[in-house]
């Protein structure tokens, strides 16, 4: 996607430096920063102090950690250590350890000295095949909200719900939630986007929006607590979250706060959708309430809010008392019987085992 006139992916090999290099989101809104990642350490650093977020994105970064691992060091020993690094970062995120798997599988029966020849091509094609995935969740994205548009008076936009940050940030490009919305304007279909705050970390405060307005998307900027009242007063025409991992019975782990979007959606007769790349399925859990396991973040998070002072400088302010203990779980569990419907890049599925079965049956049959 675009950052002013140029192209970005948030995660790329440069291959004239021969080095991998993200953008390093803690920064933004205020300030755009590219990083190069060179050790293991710095790979695994940037998943688990995110610089990169987003359970694509977070995939895609630990496959490069292994490749420039295997270039550092391809013994057995060292692929396993890096693995297991890597995989202790995000303990929610599925597509890591999917990504994980799948440059272990590669590299194992090879002899480690074509190691790191092969992992660098395996870990771009892991970067391209995310990126095609989203273009096609927007295009399945896109005919829901073609027939939301055609349901309403000529010129009055689709006003869409979002939470967190499921936009190209969160993924190598598209996004999940925001590529119906990016193909919905390519399409000319007038588009309002109400992006939440999301606290704690506030990534549709500063990540979606930012997004939004470097792509011209009309929107505005409600704290999380708007989304009910919206809907109530008729604001909100359809609801759209990403995934860090969801059930093969559709269960939907995502940012926390988004179990409380869903219930004020059905309270409120509003489409509930979740967009996701198959790879964020995870195909051994059918429960996602017992079986999936909740990230709990530093309370510094809650207690903290970074932003930008008026004269351009950066601060992190404390705004609880001192003696106030907190709680940050980082994700929360959204029922299948609350979601409208999951958009993949194969189509749009009942949020149900059969309906993702009838997407994926490779995957069903195992």
């Amino acid at each position: 996607m675009r950052v002013g006139d140029t192209h970005y992916r948030s995660i790329w090999h440069d291959a004239d430096a021969d080095e991998v290099r993200i953008i390093d989101q803690r920064w933004l809104p205020h300030e755009f920063r590219v990083v190069t990642l060179r050790r293991l350490e710095d790979f695994a650093t940037a998943i688990r102090d995110m610089w990169v977020r987003g359970a694509p994105l977070i995939g895609a970064t630990a496959a490069y950690g292994i490749a420039e691992q295997m270039r550092r060091d391809p013994g057995d020993t060292a692929l396993e250590n890096a693995w297991q690094v890597l995989h202790a970062t995000r303990p929610t995120a599925i597509n890591l350890r999917w990504a994980l798997d799948a440059m272990r599988e590669l590299l194992r029966p090879l002899d480690p000295a074509s190691r790191a020849e092969a992992a660098f091509p395996r870990a771009a094609a892991i970067c391209d095949e995310d990126v095609e995935n989203n273009r096609r969740i927007g295009q399945h994205g896109l005919e829901i909200m073609r027939g939301i548009a055609a349901g309403k008076p000529i010129g009055e936009p689709v006003r869409v719900l979002t939470h967190c940050n499921a936009g190209w940030l969160a993924t190598v490009d598209w996004g999940t939630a925001t590529s119906p919305i990016y193909h919905a304007m390519e399409a000319g279909i007038p588009v309002h986007v109400f992006v939440d705050e999301t606290r704690p970390r506030g990534q549709g405060a500063l990540l979606t929006a930012w997004e939004m307005a470097g792509h011209g998307v009309p929107h505005d900027l409600v704290v999380d607590n708007a989304g009910g009242h919206l809907m109530q007063r008729g604001e909100i025409d359809m609801v759209i979250v990403g995934t860090d991992r969801t059930t093969a019975a559709g269960d939907v782990c995502n940012k926390i706060g988004t179990y409380l979007k869903a219930l004020a959606a059905q309270d409120n007769g509003v489409p509930f959708y979740v967009a996701l790349p198959s790879p964020t399925v995870d195909w051994t859990v059918t429960d996602g309430l017992s079986e999936i396991p909740i990230e709990e973040r530093d309370g510094r998070e809650v207690t903290h809010v970074p932003g930008k002072l008026a004269d351009g400088s950066r601060a992190e302010v404390q705004i609880s008392p001192d003696a106030t203990p907190t709680r940050n779980p980082a994700f929360d569990v959204t029922p299948a019987r609350l979601v409208t419907g999951l958009i993949t890049e194969r189509g749009v599925c009942p949020a149900s085992a059969s309906g993702l079965a009838a997407l994926f049956p490779e995957h069903a049959r195992k």
